[in-house]
């Protein structure tokens, strides 16, 4: 009886998340560069030149790392606490490489959760959240189609090559391009009785029949 420890649950789209996927719960974990802007009592230990156990008046302004799911449950538009700077590959220098062409720049290597975080920097209050969202967008069009080719023209052969340059959600649509061809292969060879639906369209149809629900 075939049987699986962990059954896959696909993360959330845009900026909501869904912390039934592993995907999404490490995301939560992505380090941002962030500035302070008030006192923190008792989180003096996040700064590592600091001895104090506040992060005082005097601190103010203090750089330091702070996880997404902190930085966005501390981020306030109208009261100043924290401020969060854009990681480099969102940056206009990027941007402009990724606008050029997308497909010669190696995502993984950037972040494995570039599509993800990049929609994500999205709730905190930025002049570039335009640029940004338009490059995330432009980025996954100018990259999708050669990754759906590759998935369609890599029939039992090794992949690892081939997705080792890929962020979590390119590498989830190239299984899913993979699952396709082999559930095609095994129908054209009588090998299946039919062809199924693949779990990316039964997820969409439940996700919109529960929209439609009062």
């Amino acid at each position: 009886m075939d049987t699986q420890s962990y059954l896959s649950v696909q993360p959330g789209v845009g900026m909501e998340e869904n912390f039934l996927s592993l995907d999404d719960i490490l995301l939560s974990h992505e380090r941002l560069p962030i500035r302070t802007e008030c006192t923190f009592p008792r989180l003096g230990y996040l700064e590592k030149s600091s001895d104090t156990q506040d992060i005082t008046e005097v601190g103010r302004g203090s750089k330091m790392e702070l996880p997404l799911w902190l930085s966005k449950g501390l981020y306030e538009r109208k009261r100043r606490v924290l401020s969060v700077e854009l990681p480099k590959v969102y940056r206009e220098g990027w941007r402009t490489v990724f606008n050029a062409d997308p497909n010669v720049v190696d995502l993984h290597k950037m972040g494995p959760y570039y599509y993800g975080l990049g929609s994500q920097m999205l709730h905190f209050d930025s002049p570039e959240n335009p640029e940004i969202a338009q490059t995330l967008l432009q980025t996954f069009i100018g990259r999708f189609r050669r990754i759906m080719d590759s998935s369609q023209n890599a029939y039992n052969e090794d992949t690892s090559v081939l997705v080792e340059h890929l962020d979590c959600l390119e590498k989830t649509l190239f299984r899913s391009g993979q699952s396709g061809l082999n559930g095609f292969q095994s129908w054209e060879k009588g090998q299946a009785a039919q062809l199924t639906a693949s779990s990316l369209v039964l997820n969409y149809r439940k996700r919109k029949m529960t929209d439609a629900q009062p």
